[in-house]
């Protein structure tokens, strides 16, 4: 049965004896102090020890009242245990050594053997864990050697006596002598169907035992077969311990990924049962993993210590201060419910102010980052702008060039053109036949040198700039790119674009990304001819870099800083870039940008 279900079943108990007591006013004062005596006995195998000590204390009050010593040593018993697993050591040696004393006093029987062996066995753990390891295991061998002599099913007690003495012998490193009483448990093969919880327990010591002899051969087969026992029974508490061993047996043999599996698997674990187990888990966790991990496991382990020994120390008072005073320890309670309340509170208040200030620091980060793009659009707006500026200016310098050109042509040649026309018009006083043919023939010929230049000079007057616009940026950077570059070009474009709709932000990305495309071929396809096309499919620029160079394995080529660039260019503006490469076949861009 698992240990939650033993709780439930316990508390129904308790609700139970609890009605019993409340609708029956005529019960005596040993019978109420009987019924809070299995109240408490309850509560402590739930293990809710507190609560237990509460219910021990109210019964004690009463038997030692009526000379009741049997019942008043029983109850100094659970006490004793109470205090142990609170682990108020001192309190507990000398509750056990006054329940002694009475069970002493009394007649031998059954019982008060029983209870001997269980009282020997509380000390025998008290020393174990002050380490006086031969005050402990004199007392185990004294709990085992009544609990042999006992009439009836003591199996599963004997076991654990003979489990607790080879722990001490463990602890106190005479390891020969632990694998003994390990060994003698193991050999009771029936504990395995009847007491599995004991078999696993003796099973994981005696394995642990061999991993500090240092004799592996059988393990880790020896643990593994303890976990499979706890899952095939249900004992997952019981496989904390043997997790954590087996994470202290791969870390040695470096077997770290292993380790650490059975050191989370331990963790993971102990948070549903057992501070202390939890503390081991978290010191071995920080034993096994590196830098910043160990040293954040370290933190939880020192955190956690320091919270035990707090919560022990406040538990311990309060048992004192039950012993001589229930109503005040009450009232206490009441008190720390209160600052656990105020706790409460002020945590709330922690988690809600820190909630809003997350929130306030994470809005003014978003206005940042929007005031940079901002920031960023404007300054892209005003790099198209200068190279608009820049092409303007070049267009109006070839324009007035031109229009020089032109007034000097109309204004100086045709001028003096003109000037000899009529001087031959002249000279057609002649009137020989002869004179007049080859005159007219100089003329007519004038005449349409005069006509030529004419149309010379009309068409160099005429504004081209026009003309020009975000296409001749792009010829200009391709030009220029490709001279520098030793490549050939083509250049295809879509006159159905109409550029001057496209916002500034568009055009400033479309020209990186030609930029960028014509440096990685430099840089990397040794090509020799790249063509470049524009073309408008349903209001969606479709443009495409194309070059004959080497190529590469596009799954297997790193990102670079260039092509992150060139993502984060057409991401801006809602587009999509496909790159398709073959070795020896070379590599295709293209890119997608929408209109609107």
């Amino acid at each position: 049965m698992s240990i939650q279900s033993q709780t439930q079943q316990n508390l129904y108990k308790i609700d139970s004896i609890h009605n019993v007591l409340k609708n029956n006013k005529t019960f005596d004062s040993i019978y109420i102090a009987e019924e809070h005596y299995k109240i408490g006995e309850l509560f402590r195998k739930s293990l809710l020890v507190d609560t237990a000590y509460y219910y021990y204390q109210i019964a004690e009050k009463v038997f030692r009242k009526y000379d009741y010593k049997y019942e008043t040593a029983i109850t100094l018993y659970g006490i004793s245990v109470c205090q142990k697993n609170n682990k108020d050591f001192t309190g507990s040696e000398v509750t056990s050594i006054e329940s002694l004393t009475l069970l002493n006093e009394l007649k031998e029987s059954k019982e008060v053997n029983q209870y001997k062996a269980y009282n020997y066995n509380n000390l025998g753990v008290v020393f174990n864990e002050l380490g006086l390891f031969e005050e402990s295991i004199k007392y185990h061998q004294l709990a085992l050697e009544l609990k042999k002599s006992l009439e009836g099913d003591f199996e599963r007690s004997i076991g654990l006596s003979e489990n607790n003495i080879g722990y001490a012998y463990k602890a106190v490193g005479k390891y020969e002598l632990a694998k003994e009483a390990f060994n003698r448990i193991l050999a009771n093969k029936g504990l395995v169907a009847n007491y599995p919880d004991v078999y696993v327990l003796a099973l994981g010591n005696y394995a642990h035992t061999l991993y500090l002899l240092r004799e592996f051969d059988q393990l880790p087969s020896l643990y593994l077969n303890a976990l499979e026992i706890c899952s095939e029974a249900g004992l997952e508490y019981n496989s904390i311990i043997i997790h954590q061993h087996l994470a202290e047996y791969y870390s040695h043999k470096n077997q770290k990924d292993s380790a650490l599996y059975y050191a989370y698997k331990a963790k993971d674990i102990s948070e549903k049962y057992s501070n202390d187990d939890l503390l081991k888990s978290l010191l071995i966790l920080s034993e096994i993993e590196e830098k910043d991990k160990a040293f954040m496991f370290l933190n939880e382990y020192i955190s956690l210590n320091d919270s035990l020994q707090k919560a022990e120390r406040a538990i311990r008072d309060k048992f004192a201060r039950i012993r001589f005073d229930t109503q005040r320890v009450e009232q206490e309670n009441i008190q720390i419910a209160k600052e656990r309340m105020w706790l409460l509170i002020l945590s709330v208040v922690i988690i809600i102010t820190s909630l809003l200030l997350y929130v306030v620091i994470n809005q003014r980060n978003k206005n940042k980052e929007l005031q940079f793009i901002q920031k960023q659009q404007e300054t892209n707006e005003e790099i198209y702008n200068l190279m608009l500026s820049q092409h303007d200016n070049v267009e109006e310098a070839r324009a007035l060039e031109k229009k020089r050109i032109s007034q000097e042509l109309h204004d100086g040649v045709l001028g003096r053109l003109f000037g000899t026309r009529l001087s031959l018009d002249s000279l057609n006083m002649n009137n020989s036949v002869e004179a007049i043919n080859t005159r007219s023939q100089y003329i007519d010929e004038l005449k349409a040198i005069e006509q030529d230049i004419r149309k010379v000079s009309h068409e160099l007057n005429t504004d081209f700039v026009s003309g020009g616009g975000f296409m001749d940026i792009i010829k200009t950077l391709v030009e220029t790119q490709t001279k520098v570059y030793a490549l050939d070009y083509e250049l295809k474009q879509d006159d159905t674009i109409n550029w001057e709709t496209l916002p500034n932000k568009n055009k400033i990305h479309i020209y990186r990304i030609i930029q960028e495309a014509l440096h990685n071929i430099h840089k990397h396809a040794e090509a020799s001819l790249v063509t470049i096309s524009f073309k408008l499919k349903k209001d969606v620029i479709c443009l495409t870099i194309k070059d004959d160079g080497v190529g590469f394995d596009v799954n297997k080529a790193k990102s670079g800083i260039g092509l992150k660039n060139m993502n984060a260019r057409i991401k801006d503006i809602q587009g999509k870039i496909t790159i398709t490469s073959e070795k020896e076949a070379g590599t295709t861009v293209t890119l997608k940008a929408p209109i609107n």
